[in-house]
Formats: structure tokens, C-alpha cells, sequence
């Protein structure tokens, strides 16, 4: 008697049950607000991974990597000399806030909008 803990064959029949479902059901069933923690804290689009959302991911991961790339570049033009310039540089804190608080936006209103959708179309189907 097992309680209080997953085994081994349940996990991997639960995966499986998983193989079956379509893209927009496997986003209905991910929670919205574990998407956006997992998009926000490392602002990477980790959120999109649990989804299963590759496209995303990859578009996330590029962006952060070009933001990253740029501001380094640009901090690498700055002149050591000038301390008030390195005092002020925010930038690249900045860009990968705004972009992880974008992506987790919106991974938790397109897991809001693909129940929404699977709700409608289960009533369609009842007669």
C-alpha cells in the first residue's frame, strides 16, 4: 500500500497519458500561474518548456541570449575611466525583467484563453 507518494509506474503511465493529448489540451491542463513563475524567476521561458512549447521557448531563449550579447557589447565600450557611466547601467537588468515579465504574462493568459476554448468546445459537444 502506497501513500502519500508517486511510484515509478504511475509516473511513467502519466507521461504516457500525456503522449495522447493534443497540443492546446496539454496548455489547458498546465497551471497558468506555475508557467508564469517558471517564465519570470529565470526569465529564460522555462514556463513554455513545461507547456510544451517549443517555439516560444526558442523565441524567448534568443531574445534573452541578443539582450544579453548586446548590453555586454555595449558595456565593453564604456570607458573604465568614467566611473559615473558604470554607476547608472541598468540596462541589462532591466531588458531581462521586462522580457521574462512579458513572456510570463503571457504564457498564463494563453493558458487562460486554451481553457476557455476547450470549455467551449466540450459544451458544443453535449447534446
Amino acid at each position: 500500500m502506497h501513500t502519500g507518494c508517486i511510484s515509478l509506474s504511475q509516473l511513467f503511465l502519466g507521461l504516457f497519458k500525456l503522449q495522447g493529448l493534443t497540443k492546446n489540451q496539454i496548455i489547458a491542463s498546465s497551471s497558468a500561474w506555475i508557467s508564469a513563475i517558471l517564465n519570470f524567476i529565470p526569465g529564460l521561458g522555462t514556463g513554455y518548456l513545461y507547456q510544451r512549447r517549443w517555439k516560444a521557448y526558442w523565441i524567448t531563449t534568443i531574445t534573452s541570449a541578443a539582450w544579453v550579447y548586446i548590453d555586454l557589447s555595449r558595456q565593453l565600450s564604456i570607458d573604465t575611466a568614467d566611473p559615473a557611466a558604470l554607476q547608472t547601467d541598468n540596462t541589462g537588468l532591466i531588458g531581462i525583467l521586462v522580457i521574462s515579465s512579458l513572456t510570463a504574462y503571457e504564457a498564463a493568459i494563453t493558458v487562460k484563453k486554451e481553457r476557455e476554448r476547450t470549455l467551449i468546445s466540450s459544451n458544443e459537444e453535449r447534446p
